[in-house]
């Protein structure tokens, strides 16, 4: 009996080493070790797939967003910013006086010919001032005429003073339009009537009224230049 179990146990012993030298042998197969090892570093581990993943679309961190640029990629200026590819840099000045002095200065300043000694930007300001006030604070009662109109233009403090500088000085221009244009004081303002002799003049005057008449003409650009050259006083 123990003779027959010495011998079944060591052809026992000798199945299982042929057994496993012949799954050893099989084509592609790298046993346990290589299953969990190399081989499996690679599929499990942060050197292989899972970190290729992590690296690129799903990686919440260093990932690629949607176009394939990363989320350092996507964070440059312009998307700090807010501002689209491509914008360019604001060119509006915020406020139009400022606007009206900075395209002057920057006229005076590329003119080689302009006399420093001369120029007077304050007094620019100042009827950019009177400008606001006339346009944004008189109060224009209008009465119409069979040949045009009649606008009391009044107001109080700095308005008034503004309303005396420029009304009066417009009529020149309205003069040289082919209107008939003339200015009466009052005690708070002027009286400013503007009249034709043609029909259709006399009703495109009404419908203009105090602030379209006011804006006839291209004289206020160069009396803009000319103020800050010191060549025109306010």
């Amino acid at each position: 009996m123990s003779s027959w179990s010495w011998k079944a146990g060591l052809a026992g012993a000798a199945i299982l080493a042929a057994t496993a030298y012949a799954v050893a042998q099989m084509p592609g197969h790298h046993g346990m070790h290589g299953a969990m090892g190399p081989g499996a570093h690679g599929q499990m581990g942060m050197n292989g797939p899972m970190h290729g993943q992590m690296s690129g679309a799903q990686d919440p961190m260093h990932g690629q967003m949607p176009g394939g640029r990363g989320m350092h990629g996507g964070m440059g200026p312009q998307a700090t910013m807010g501002l689209p590819a491509g914008a360019g840099r604001p060119t509006l000045p915020g406020q139009d006086a400022f606007g009206a002095i900075q395209e002057v200065v920057q006229i005076l300043q590329a003119d080689p010919s302009t006399d420093w000694s001369k120029v007077n930007i304050a007094a620019l300001r100042e009827h950019l001032i009177d400008m606001n006030e006339v346009t944004l604070r008189a109060d224009a009662s209008e009465r119409a005429l069979p040949n045009g109109v009649e606008i009391a233009v009044t107001g109080q403090g700095r308005t008034l003073a503004a309303i005396k500088r420029m009304v009066p000085a417009h009529v020149r221009e309205l003069a040289s339009l082919g209107w008939n244009a003339r200015i009466e004081e009052l005690p708070d303002g002027v009286k400013l009537t503007v009249v034709s002799a043609d029909a259709k003049e006399a009703v495109k005057l009404k419908a203009l009224g105090f602030m379209g008449i006011m804006v006839q003409g291209g004289h206020h650009q160069p009396h803009h230049l000319m103020m800050a050259k010191g060549e025109m006083s306010h």
